[in-house]
């Protein structure tokens, strides 16, 4: 029997960098939301150990197969769960890498979906949160799979939000830019305290999924920011240019960096209209990966 489940794109409406630590980390505070399109991930029980194939549009950018974090996750919950079934995955690459989109995090819990179902583990089973986040820090919002407000380094999740369905358009100008270099090049201090993320205020409410409802969670994130933007289009100018594209659609409504780059998203009031900006856009820049989808 084989086991077969999603990847879905992560996205990062928002991205507050609160605090360096002493230990040279940073504390974020981000409102996270998953897209309709990601990669996807196969799983068959077979022995002992795992093995990992990678195939799809964008497997030739995904690493060594040994780096892959499918198998560290694997091999984390394999070494918690006496037993564990081993098997083969199959990885179908859709997303860009080192895309700010979390693809590698989402494939790996994923992998600890499908093994807990093979294995008949509860979804709440601690062994499975732990392998998580051992695995890499945006393992447990990906597994977790929920809108959220994520915090700290990533391993601490806000209570799940109902949050309106947003029509988005993800543009991904063939960029790949290295997360602590974006950090580096913000250069917080040890010590520095930054803003609170004003989308933090949607636990109060639990978040609505009303009509009404999109147009204020817009509201609420124009009073936003990712602070990572600045820093990452430092390094590669390639993504303020995208960023500006998106923006100047018919339509936009926000346009904002995911992440730490080099994807930008914007949202939409109708799927109608980010289908015309993704058709808008990729005339222009036929090289770059742009695609329509729905956030929520």
């Amino acid at each position: 029997m084989a086991f077969v489940d999603r990847a879905p794109a992560k996205v990062n409406l928002t991205l507050a960098v609160r605090r360096r630590r002493a230990d040279g980390y940073h504390d974020l505070e981000s409102l996270v939301v998953f897209a309709a399109i990601g990669d996807e991930l196969r799983f068959a029980p077979s022995g002992v150990g795992h093995w990992l194939d990678v195939k799809g549009r964008t497997a030739a950018q995904a690493g060594p197969v040994g780096d892959n974090l499918v198998l560290k996750a694997a091999g984390l919950l394999a070494a918690r769960v006496p037993g564990l079934p081993g098997g083969r995955f199959t990885l179908i690459k859709r997303l860009p890498v080192a895309a700010g989109l979390g693809g590698g995090s989402s494939d790996a819990a994923a992998a600890l979906r499908l093994l807990a179902a093979a294995a008949g583990l509860p979804a709440g089973d601690a062994r499975l949160a732990e392998a998580a986040r051992l695995t890499g820090s945006d393992v447990p919002v990906c597994l977790a799979g929920k809108p959220c407000i994520m915090r700290g380094t990533g391993a601490e999740l806000g209570p799940a939000l109902t949050v309106p369905r947003l029509p988005a358009l993800l543009v991904n100008p063939g960029i790949a830019v290295a997360t602590p270099a974006v950090f580096g090049r913000l250069g917080l201090a040890p010590g520095t305290e930054r803003e609170p993320d004003p989308a933090a205020l949607l636990e109060e409410g639990g978040g609505n999924r009303s009509r009404d409802a999109r147009a204020a969670l817009i509201a609420l994130l124009h009073t936003a920011r990712n602070d990572l933007e600045a820093p990452a289009m430092a390094l590669a100018p390639g993504i303020g240019e995208a960023l500006g594209q998106v923006e100047a659609t018919e339509g936009c409504r926000l346009a904002r960096m995911s992440g730490s780059g080099a994807t930008v998203f914007g949202l939409y009031d109708t799927c109608r209209a980010a289908a015309a900006a993704a058709k808008a856009i990729k005339a222009r820049e036929p090289g770059w990966w742009v695609k329509p989808t729905m956030l929520g």
